[in-house]
């Protein structure tokens, strides 16, 4: 479990890191395209992102569930850890435009944002699946980057992105655990619904 804990606090920084680079740019599809930085390293160097793994808990035991949790904890403190640090620097500005995109995230009523964080894991699922199993080399990058492209500029909601931007954004709440809690029950939602068709279509 330790090793996973670190791999996941590794993911949640890449995935911060990417959040880093969305909030620095005024182009929210040049944001959106530089953001994938964090599911290539996740896919590439085989870190543990709850979004990514909680898609197939369906296909494993009883044990690869027990280390979801384990995996969302280290991407919290993956994506805090880095959060906190960037504050401690001129990149602190990036806090104004992270308070706004907070704001808006926990205006949305809840049902909205479960639905949200569903959509988010069905392109989540598409861009890694695409990576695992693609034949063709360029088409496993290419799934990566419309998956998470698409997300990003439809504003569906990924957990482990809004950890770094409830942080970065100062934004963290009751109300913000309660909406974090609800897009990671979207997510897991969402990301199970490929997999489980994909056994209903091979019968």
């Amino acid at each position: 479990m330790k090793k996973i804990f670190l791999s996941a606090i590794l993911a949640g920084a890449v995935i911060a890191f990417g959040g880093t680079v969305f909030l620095s740019v005024e182009n929210t599809v040049v944001g959106s395209l530089f953001f994938t930085i964090g599911l290539f390293v996740v896919c590439t160097r085989g870190l543990h992102l709850f979004t990514g793994k909680v898609c197939y808990v369906f296909d494993n035991d009883a044990a690869y569930a027990k280390t979801l949790p384990v995996i969302w904890l280290g991407n919290l403190a993956g994506t805090s850890l880095i959060a906190l640090a960037e504050k401690c620097t001129r990149l602190v500005s990036l806090s104004a435009r992270a308070q706004g995109i907070c704001e808006l995230k926990l205006s949305e009523p809840l049902f909205g944002a479960f639905i949200l964080a569903v959509f988010c894991n069905v392109m989540i699922y598409i861009g890694v699946e695409g990576y695992r199993c693609n034949p063709h080399e360029l088409g496993k990058y290419l799934a990566l980057f419309f998956g998470v492209c698409v997300f990003i500029l439809c504003g569906f909601e990924h957990c482990v992105a809004n950890m770094y931007y409830f942080t970065m954004g100062g934004a963290w709440s009751g109300r913000a655990v309660l909406y974090l809690l609800v897009m990671t029950i979207g997510n897991a939602a969402g990301g199970v619904i490929g997999p489980l068709a994909r056994k209903v279509l091979s019968r």
